[in-house]
């Protein structure tokens, strides 16, 4: 039996990793999927110099068909994915009467659109016990309005969650979205004390499930 895969969108050297490592740790085998290969392949490498299985891709989360094309390639080479971390926050500063229109489309196309393709590339991959993970953010609630485009991913990539998570629980699949209440950096925010909160929720009994949970500190 293969092991269990995890697969991150949007991943980094900061959060996406640390959640990377947890279930690394839990026995994962971990795809990292970055803007560019380039940027994947040294994250990879951490883990594989841990003796876990890891692996790096490109990705380009403004293009569904590149989405899906690269989910259904690591739903192949793998045979299963487990879970699918969406982590992608696209941050630009400009306030309302900045931002223009194709500005903000192409910022929710990537920090919450692509979730879609992402989640329908993956879902023949997804057994009963599978897992969809969101990296949400205080902005869906309370949106910097010198950054306006990230409230507008945050606030729908919540609702499309709890969607989602409606539409796959009658197969034992479910969806949720963390909500980080705070800034990512020292204290209770440090990259992996947010990572273990993600990985606490996505790792919680079925019984036990919703498709929303606030991480306050």
């Amino acid at each position: 039996m293969t092991a269990p895969v995890l697969l991150v969108l949007g991943a980094g050297p900061g959060l996406g990793l640390s959640v990377a490592q947890l279930f690394a740790d839990d026995g994962f085998a971990t795809v990292l999927a970055c803007r560019f290969p380039q940027e994947a392949e040294p994250l990879a490498e951490q883990l594989r110099g841990q003796g876990f299985d890891a692996e790096g891709v490109g990705v380009d989360l403004t293009d569904p068909a590149d989405v899906a094309g690269i989910v259904t390639g690591v739903g192949e080479r793998h045979g299963r994915i487990d879970v699918l971390h969406f982590n992608p926050s696209v941050f630009r500063q400009a306030d309302p009467l900045q931002l223009s229109v194709p500005e903000l489309i192409a910022d929710f196309t990537a920090g919450a659109a692509a979730l879609l393709p992402a989640v329908q590339a993956a879902r023949p991959f997804l057994s009963g016990g599978a897992r969809v993970l969101v990296t949400g953010s205080a902005a869906a609630d309370e949106p910097w309005h010198q950054a306006a485009s990230l409230g507008v991913q945050k606030a729908a990539v919540r609702n499309l969650v709890t969607s989602l998570d409606t539409t796959l629980a009658p197969a034992g699949i479910r969806a949720v979205a963390v909500q980080v209440n705070g800034v990512l950096g020292d204290g209770a925010f440090t990259r992996n004390r947010v990572a273990a909160a993600l990985h606490a929720a996505a790792t919680r009994p079925a019984d036990a499930w919703t498709p929303h949970v606030s991480y306050d500190g």
